[in-house]
């Protein structure tokens, strides 16, 4: 048990070095927030995978999946590698780069507002990331900490208060550049992680190597998912469920303000090239690992969930696995160390929605300088860590629903603003209005209307966020439809092609092999 605690101990003292050691570079509002643009290709493809996967993916995807889908379920970690990392590189991250630095757009609202030409959409998009990143924010805290609780027997609310602080102390001090760096240590600590948690678990006496492979292929839990379902119903179904959830978790992230804000502060198209293939390849074995390791679930509970449920999956299989203390403890490094990351970014993210698109876009007076925004950009951070540790002290649902919530209705009210607005001038502020004030309606009618119609235990409401990821994925789809549906009709109407900034100006300064310069 010391030997654990000395893991855990060490890992906490190099955050905090790293916080120290980087407070200097977010001395400036630009430095705190975008690491004055320059981070490396090598450290910000880290950082876009460790966000990417927190402790969601490990402990409450995995383990759901894994027990409906068996080895299956790995697709899900594929299609993170090829959809959402290394074809969003490719789509998004010059174009986001260049068109961010010549509007001066800072954020993702603040890319709408001069992107469209108009001021309140900054403010509506700012308070809906604000809303919906706290479920995806508390859903991390109730991850790992269940991971605490489960391990090492430590209450569940004393992980959340201690992850807390840990997380609001060097976001607080280094600001984004202390986060990438430290993304850096813990994106190579995940990667050996991962690697050591399939080889023990295989090999457990549960697992037995290949023999466990054949067992859950023998008990249609291999690598192709199951056609068919205990109620009759497609929807129901593991493939069309792992389809869902594929679509979801790899499309949602294109239009995530954290990963977004991966692409603005990239240091150049050296970088995003290189970032490109390194977070791929990162994607691809933390994902294909994690779900790997959930898809040994039905060797571990064959017949049905543990006591504590889906989210009780991967810490119970750990622990049969026949793990030492030590060992427990890396494995809790691997886990905290994505969890904290995601939650820097998030609270980046949402204290940015404060202090830059609401406090520095509407409230600021004339004359004020820097220096108070990023004041209000630091506390902000800290407030978010604090308002989602608070509602993670009592946790409100299952983490799958929490993070499919937070992911729909984010991407269902951006995505299709976000990336056709890159590519298309025709693309008119009317339907970006349509798509961000309608991802939210169609959320919420959904929610209700599959509660009322699709099976399943609870109330109506209960029902209706089960379906969460098929919810969140139709709300995606409807953003493309209805972004390029009332643009094309605005303009037949009208015959007037809407006022799209940004795009002479990238057309001038940039080339194939150029990024745009920030300005002096």
């Amino acid at each position: 048990m010391v030997g654990a605690w000395l893991v855990l101990g060490a890992y906490g003292l190099a955050i905090v070095a790293i916080a120290v050691l980087c407070r200097k570079k977010s001395s400036t509002l630009q430095g705190f927030f975008l690491a004055d643009s320059g981070v490396g290709g090598w450290m910000t493809a880290f950082s876009y995978g460790v966000t990417y996967f927190s402790s969601v993916a490990f402990i409450g995807y995995a383990g759901k999946f894994g027990m409906s889908m068996g080895m299956s379920s790995i697709f899900i970690g594929i299609g993170n590698a090829v959809i959402g990392a290394l074809l969003a590189w490719l789509v998004l991250a010059k174009r986001t780069k260049n068109m961010s630095t010549v509007l001066k757009a800072d954020t993702m609202p603040e890319f709408f507002a001069e992107r469209y030409k108009s001021k309140p959409i900054k403010a509506i998009s700012a308070i809906i990331i604000f809303i919906f990143l706290i479920p995806y924010s508390t859903s991390v805290y109730q991850g790992i900490s269940l991971l605490f609780e489960s391990v090492f027997g430590i209450p569940y609310q004393w992980c959340v208060v201690l992850m807390a602080v840990l997380t609001a102390a060097y976001l607080f001090s280094g600001g984004y550049f202390a986060s990438a760096v430290s993304d850096f240590l813990q994106g190579i600590i995940m990667l050996v992680g991962i690697v050591i948690i399939i080889a023990l678990v295989a090999t457990s006496d549960t697992v037995n190597g290949a023999t466990g492979f054949q067992t859950l292929i023998d008990k249609g839990y291999g690598f192709l998912p199951q056609t068919t379902s205990a109620t009759g119903m497609f929807y129901d179904t593991p493939a069309f469920n792992l389809i869902v959830i594929i679509l979801l978790t790899s499309f949602g992230i294109w239009a995530m303000p954290q990963s977004v804000h991966k692409f603005r502060v990239v240091k150049d198209n050296n970088a995003i090239k290189r970032a490109a293939v390194v977070s791929t390849l990162f994607c691809l074995i933390i994902g294909v690992g994690a779900y790997m390791n959930g898809g040994f679930a039905r060797l571990f509970y064959p017949d049905a969930l543990p006591a504590g449920g889906a989210d009780s999956v991967v810490p119970g299989i750990l622990k049969s696995a026949g793990f030492s203390k030590p060992m427990l403890a890396f494995v809790l490094v691997l886990v905290l160390s994505a969890s904290m990351s995601t939650l820097s970014s998030l609270s980046l993210a949402g204290a940015s929605a404060v202090a830059l698109d609401f406090y520095r876009g509407f409230l600021a007076k004339e004359g004020e300088g820097e220096r108070k925004t990023k004041l209000i950009l630091r506390v902000g951070s800290v407030v978010f860590i604090l308002v989602s540790a608070v509602l993670a002290l009592n946790p409100l649902d299952a983490i799958v629903t929490l993070m499919s919530l937070s992911w729909g209705t984010l991407a269902g009210c951006f995505i299709g603003p976000y990336v056709l607005g890159l590519y298309n001038k025709k693309i008119t502020k009317e339907a970006a209005y349509t798509s961000v004030i309608g991802g939210v309606v169609i959320t919420v009618v959904l929610i209700f209307v599959f509660g009322a119609t699709m099976g399943g235990g609870g109330n109506i409401l209960q029902r209706g966020l089960a379906r969460s990821p098929l919810v969140g994925v139709i709300a995606m789809l409807s953003s493309f439809a209805l972004t390029l549906g009332v643009s094309y009709v605005q303009l037949l109407i009208t015959k007037k092609p809407p006022e799209a900034a940004g795009f002479e100006a990238i057309t001038v300064l940039t080339s194939e092999t150029e990024t745009v310069k920030e300005a002096e």
